[in-house]
């Protein structure tokens, strides 16, 4: 039985499925403005996910209409040593070829959702959905690098190591990081030349969520 939470009368979450490939891609170009082309997620690659790992791709839906998404992969972690890669690298080129069935966390390749549609707990109820399944494959729990998208407002002001420092203490609010913190994510870590945006400085925070964290 396919996963499902009703979020309102008109939108729900569940599986995502290979018919909500050519939404799915335009609306990485809608979310994802600034990312190298190689970086966004296609059609074709949504299509090989649903196959490689159905367990771990969710779409928020209103009506037929894909307002928001997750992806991701099983991974093996060690937070303690953590090795370097960048998002290119970890995705597989998009394909999620990184895939490994035993891997002990759920390794979150990205949540979008429609700017009409925020502020309404999608993207909560997207990481509501990881959780199920990290329950459901008894894994450590969720782990990602969230963008640091706050950085451009002051890259003339700090290096991206200092930004971080920042922000993880506490001192300075990131849109992204410090949202997904509040949601139950942990930072862990920095994760330098990641990916291909100056926005974030090229840069993202490596966050984690064990799997008994309620969201």
């Amino acid at each position: 039985m396919g996963y499902l939470e009703i979020i309102s009368p008109n939108i729900i979450i569940v599986n995502m499925q290979t018919l909500h490939a050519e939404q799915l891609e335009a609306l990485q170009r809608i979310v994802f403005p600034n990312l190298a082309e190689a970086e966004l997620l296609h059609a074709e690659q949504y299509k090989k996910h649903v196959e490689i790992f159905p367990g771990g791709q969710f779409v928020a839906m209103d009506g037929d209409k894909v307002i928001g998404a997750t992806s991701t992969i099983r991974y093996h972690f060690d937070i303690n040593q953590q090795e370097h890669h960048t998002f290119y690298e970890v995705m597989g080129g998009g394909w999620f070829t990184t895939h490994e069935p035993g891997g002990d966390w759920l390794y979150g390749m990205d949540v979008s959702v429609h700017p009409g549609y925020r502020g309404k707990g999608i993207a909560r109820a997207l990481y509501r959905a990881r959780q199920h399944t990290c329950l459901q494959l008894g894994l450590k729990g969720q782990m990602t690098v969230g963008m640091l998208n706050g950085y451009s407002s002051v890259a003339d002001e700090m290096r991206i190591d200092e930004y971080y420092e920042k922000v993880k203490s506490h001192e300075l609010f990131d849109p992204t990081v410090s949202v997904q913190e509040k949601i139950g994510f942990k930072i862990v870590g920095l994760m330098k030349n990641y990916l291909n945006d100056s926005t974030c400085g090229n840069a993202g925070a490596v966050i984690v969520m064990d799997v008994n964290v309620m969201i």
